[in-house]
């Protein structure tokens, strides 16, 4: 696979991920979503409203996760009306890995232990915080999927009638897209959260303007004197020791050296052994520390122009 394919299909998941597929049911789109806001405090929590466990939003929570908070919450409030038990969930903000390097301090800390983390969970098989880790069912160690007991015990039948109301009775004739499109409550839940429902040519229609919106971000940062001048000096300081550059753009810069590296990975990776990864790592480290340095001034420069910009992918 060529870097721009790799990175196209990060890109497609991430625009998969960003489209809030908007379809709403019984009508209740039109409600305010259930204790939005209220009763806030700094570290989170859950409370009863109704009988249905709700997820208290910390203070200070940017809209976008406001969302994510407000359509478990409207997910976990329709299925107890359809007499169901619905625990609602939201993935910890330390439970992310840092990537790109757009925090030096601590991107430099993650690199010198694990570089890229490419092969810091094979190196270090018992550390929940290594890249990639998945120990025991728990990243950095919390817990990704708990098992809440809402579906423990049922028969096939109640089986069928949760998953329905979670999820809707699908249909089986329209368009892929159609066939695909959320119900039941999470329907409800996405309604709450992100608006009213839109047809699917609505969809379409907002999914290419965003599309264009960010193709011409990318132009801009992309066209950008002092970027354009930062990313060469990057790309000079990489090739001096010793590492390809394949793209000079500045949208593709950041992370260039991390996906390459991916992409000369064999498709079907082998299980590595911990004696296998442990020299593995650390010329990855060895080459990540060197991406870090050589980018840091780029970086500085890139990351507050990219959040006046917002552009995902590369080669716009």
């Amino acid at each position: 696979m060529s870097t721009l394919a790799l990175r196209n299909s990060l890109v497609a998941a991430l625009a998969v991920a960003m489209l809030p597929l908007l379809s709403a049911c019984g009508g209740s789109s039109d409600t305010a979503a259930p204790d939005a806001g209220s009763g806030s405090t700094a570290d989170g929590g859950t409370k009863t409203v109704d009988g249905a466990a709700q997820l208290t939003i910390p203070d200070g929570t940017d809209d976008a996760t406001k969302k994510m908070y407000i359509e478990e919450n409207a997910i976990a409030a329709c299925m107890k009306k359809k007499g169901f038990t619905y625990t609602p969930h939201m993935a910890s903000p330390e439970a992310a890995d840092s990537l790109d390097g757009q925090d030096y301090a601590l991107e430099k800390k993650q690199r010198q232990k694990y570089g890229f983390g490419t092969y810091a969970a094979a190196a270090y098989p018992d550390d929940p915080n290594a890249p990639g880790a998945n120990t025991e069912g728990k990243m950095h160690g919390k817990v990704i999927t708990p098992d809440d007991g809402d579906e423990k015990g049922f028969s096939a039948a109640q089986q069928k009638s949760y998953d329905e109301a979670l999820n809707g009775i699908r249909p089986t004739t329209g368009t892929k897209t159609e066939r695909e499109q959320p119900g039941g409550c999470s329907a409800e839940g996405r309604a709450k959260a992100y608006g009213p429902e839109l047809s699917i040519k609505d969809q379409m229609k907002e999914q290419a303007e965003r599309e264009e919106k960010n193709r011409a971000n990318g132009l801009e940062l992309n066209g950008d004197p002092e970027l354009v001048q930062l990313a060469q000096k990057y790309a000079n300081c990489l090739k001096a020791q010793g590492i390809p550059v394949s793209t000079t753009q500045p949208t593709g810069m950041f992370d260039m050296v991390r996906l390459d590296l991916t992409e000369e990975m064999p498709m079907h990776k082998p299980e590595l052994t911990q004696a296998e990864a442990l020299p593995l790592l650390t010329k990855d480290i060895a080459i990540a520390m060197k991406d870090l340095e050589c980018g840091k001034e780029f970086r500085a420069a890139y990351f507050p122009k990219e959040k006046a910009n917002p552009y995902w992918g590369s080669g716009a």
